[in-house]
């Protein structure tokens, strides 16, 4: 690919960004079980406009001693016992997760991944205590940072809640199949998208270089630490 077309890698700043889905029996990442995974790769094409790609999902069976609220299930609507789940350790679904991420970082070129949710940092402590559960040492996620819809909704739509951000950017949105992680995964992977694709198609990307911005904005372009 040529350096003036549109390459991921150069759109945020060397991520790739993944959009993930968790169903779990609590609120709690490190004594709450993860049932359900799901995670929806993010493509680009040549006019660079971000569209859902694969979508990768796995039913989870909770890890020894993992505590399962009541309450979890009734919203969920998920019976941990029940056969038909099809449910994998969680190694298994985090491998079969994790490999094809991994491909696409390289694939596009990118540094890592950054994982996409709609109350982001909920899904990402949970992948993250997943992974150090099951000792996985090529976690290709950003280890803290991660972009929310809910604030891009907010920002861009003036909605938080995943539902009404897809109905106001014209997102179908079925309400008997929400709390299914791949389902969840899916709109929110379409919303992410429209989103990004409409601040490219107001001219908000590429950004104009810092001698064309307001003095407010220009002003805040110096040197940042970078923790990563």
């Amino acid at each position: 690919m040529s350096d003036d077309q549109p390459r991921m890698a150069r759109r945020f700043r060397g991520f790739l960004p993944v959009v993930v889905d968790v169903e779990t029996g609590g609120f709690n990442s490190r004594t709450d079980a993860l049932l359900e995974i799901a995670a929806v790769l993010i493509d680009m094409d040549d006019q660079g406009r971000l569209r859902p790609g694969a979508r990768l999902h796995h039913h989870v069976e909770p890890f020894e001693g993992a505590n399962i609220e009541q309450a979890a299930l009734d919203f969920t609507g998920i019976d941990p016992t029940n056969p038909l789940r099809g449910a994998v350790p969680e190694e298994r679904a985090l491998t079969d997760i994790l490999r094809p991420v991994r491909r696409a970082v390289r694939d596009y070129d990118c540094s890592r991944a950054i994982l996409v949710g709609h109350n982001a940092f909920f899904d990402h402590g949970f992948v993250k205590e997943a992974v150090a559960r099951a000792e996985i040492k090529r976690d290709p996620f950003h280890p803290f940072s991660c972009f929310d819809t809910v604030s891009l909704a907010g920002l861009g739509l003036g909605q938080t809640v995943l539902a009404r951000a897809c109905e106001m950017a014209g997102i179908p949105f079925d309400q008997q199949e929400a709390h299914s992680a791949l389902y969840d995964a899916t709109r929110t992977a379409e919303l992410f998208c429209t989103i990004v694709n409409h601040w490219r198609d107001l001219d908000g990307w590429p950004p104009p270089p810092p001698s064309d911005m307001p003095p407010t904005l220009a002003a805040d372009t110096g040197d940042e630490i970078d923790t990563d």
